[in-house]
């Protein structure tokens, strides 16, 4: 099921919102768990069987990691091992399979497996709560249904934020008590972040798969203006995204961690990373590069890291070459960028806008190293000239207003509005969102895909 559906949007989220608030709470636990199993296993019943088995390893493993005095380490190791595995057969084993076969000319597999949704996040979210109790920062939890609440609790299941643990252990042992002000509030947040997904993000995947289709005709300005398109895309596709999932916790009582952070007003490349998917960044600094040593061993080992986490960044986000360059190219631009450019006076003296332009620039050309559209660059730097096809340049006028307009709410400072003005504004982005559903259909969310 997914959130952009009238199944969930008319059926699933009244159903279970009214229930969650108003069953006695003992059974409110339960219910959101059968709540969550039904939501992942709505569209495909098979991959309950994949939740289920990641969902029981970290449970038991968890248990016996706390009971254990020998081998401790080596229990640990093996079940980080059984974590993966699925996430290595479902998501790289075609990517692994095609590589060889460019190599050699044979490969292995007839066809690649489908991708479970959400694998990547509840994978990594069960793997921080096994290094979590290991290490002993959190304690084990005991109780099964509470811990498949965690594992599997529909609003962030499929594509984040990653929650560790400890960030939900007092909220799940003691659930707070749902007022009217907080499913208000939630119910408001989660109509914003559907508004960035149907009204913005699809509008502007659909200029991105115009200008895509046809480089050649879209010429330099289509390029340009088509890359930008798939940058706000992606955007507000995926902190839309975030905001349907903050919202549904807080209108069940439940706070995840923020997401996004208005990340293209970044000044810095080293700051939008702290901006963009701020849980997947906290995850890979907290289980790969401070284990890895971080910058405790010197600066050649810090710089090893880096390289490492990013490689292993761009493999998160997806099986192919494309990703993997992608990785390396931001490790090579944090790199530079900490030894040659934070903290030097000439770049604090820059005006801000451009310092925000000049991040944005290489965050821009890495989307396009990201889509796997290699004939972007070409295309961006005059190879097919101006805009050779009229039919590209009308879809260009047609969609600069969307486009200047979400190029305003990405860089511009956010307006201050009072809470009743969301209130207000809520409902009526609820029924466009609605209305655009009804047209156009539904696109499914580009993080999906990992």
């Amino acid at each position: 099921m997914v959130f952009c559906s009238f199944t969930f949007l008319l059926l699933f989220m009244p159903a279970v919102l009214l229930g969650y608030r108003f069953l006695p709470a003992g059974a409110r636990r339960l219910f959101l768990l059968a709540a969550s199993l039904v939501f992942y296993g709505w569209g495909a019943p098979v991959w309950l069987i994949l939740l289920l088995y990641v969902m029981f390893v970290d449970y038991a493993g968890a248990l016996l990691v706390t009971r254990m005095q020998k081998g401790r380490k080596i229990l640990f190791t093996a079940l980080i091992i059984l974590n993966l595995l699925p996430l290595a057969y479902f998501k790289y084993a075609g990517f692994i399979d095609d590589t060889v076969a460019a190599v050699t000319g044979a490969g292995f597999l007839k066809n690649s497996p489908i991708l479970p949704a959400g694998i990547s996040f509840f994978t990594f979210q069960g793997i921080s709560y096994l290094a979590d109790v290991y290490r002993g920062d959190a304690r084990v939890q005991r109780n099964f249904v509470l811990f498949g609440v965690y594992l599997s609790m529909f609003p962030q299941l499929v594509a984040g934020p990653i929650v560790r643990y400890t960030d939900l252990e007092a909220q799940l042992e003691k659930p707070a008590q749902v007022s009217a002000a907080d499913m208000k509030a939630g119910l408001s947040r989660f109509c914003i972040g559907l508004s960035k997904k149907v009204l913005l993000a699809d509008t502007m995947g659909s200029f991105w798969g115009k200008m895509s289709a046809d480089l050649a005709g879209a010429g330099t300005l289509g390029a340009w203006l088509g890359l930008a398109a798939f940058s706000f895309q992606i955007f507000f596709d995926f902190s839309g995204y975030s905001d349907m999932a903050l919202g549904l916790g807080k209108a069940m009582g439940f706070t995840f961690p923020e997401n996004f952070d208005r990340p293209y007003r970044a000044a810095s490349l080293t700051e939008f990373w702290r901006r963009w998917h701020m849980s997947l960044t906290t995850w890979f600094r907290e289980y790969v590069y401070i284990p890895l040593g971080g910058n405790r061993r010197g600066e050649k080992r810090r710089n090893l890291n880096i390289m490492i986490v990013w490689a292993l960044t761009g493999l998160w986000h997806g099986a192919g070459w494309n990703f993997v360059l992608w990785g390396a190219y931001f490790g090579v631009l944090l790199l530079t960028e900490k030894k040659w450019v934070i903290g030097r006076e000439w770049h604090e003296k820059l005006p801000g806008g451009l310092r925000q332009a000049l991040t944005y620039l290489p965050v821009l050309l890495g989307w396009g190293m990201f889509s796997g559209k290699w004939a972007v660059f070409p295309a961006m730097a005059g190879a097919y000239g101006w805009c050779s096809s009229p039919a590209a340049l009308l879809e260009c006028l047609a969609f600069l207003p969307m486009l200047l307009l979400c190029a305003a709410i990405s860089f511009l400072p956010a307006p201050k509005i009072r809470r009743r003005g969301w209130a207000w504004a809520a409902p009526i982005l609820m029924i466009l969102c609605l209305a655009a559903l009804a047209a156009q259909g539904y696109t499914p969310f580009v993080y999906f895909q990992f």
